[in-house]
């Protein structure tokens, strides 16, 4: 079964490499290529077009100007933290974890899990 799935593909991919070239030299014309201009010109623009366009950028950088600049930072924690206070945060540590006393009579002794070996 698998001897005939073998045969089918090698015959599938021998016939792809014959029939592929064929189509490809089909597409072309002559021998430096097809001579088709993808990137057509297009009509030239009227006098009026041009001064509606420099009409239009001029108005989008006088829009520009008018754009506050950047101001501080919008932080609203600002006013809280301290100075002297680090910016970065620091790496994290393990806290000692407090555990309310118990009597010795009501302590139970904790049943251990897993393998003890390293």
């Amino acid at each position: 079964m698998t001897v005939c799935r073998f045969a089918a593909v090698v015959v599938v991919l021998a016939a792809s490499a014959t029939l592929l070239p064929g189509r490809v030299h089909a597409q072309m014309s002559g021998d430096d290529g097809p001579h088709i201009n993808i990137l057509a010109d297009g009509p030239a623009k009227t006098p009026d077009e041009l001064e509606a366009e420099q009409q239009r950028n001029q108005a989008y950088k006088e829009s520009l100007r008018k754009i506050p600049d950047a101001k501080g930072s919008n932080d609203p924690w600002g006013g809280v933290r301290t100075s002297d206070a680090p910016k970065t945060v620091p790496s994290k540590t393990v806290p000692s974890k407090t555990v309310p006393s118990k009597t010795a009579a009501s302590a139970k002794p904790k049943a251990k899990t897993g393998n003890s070996a390293n």
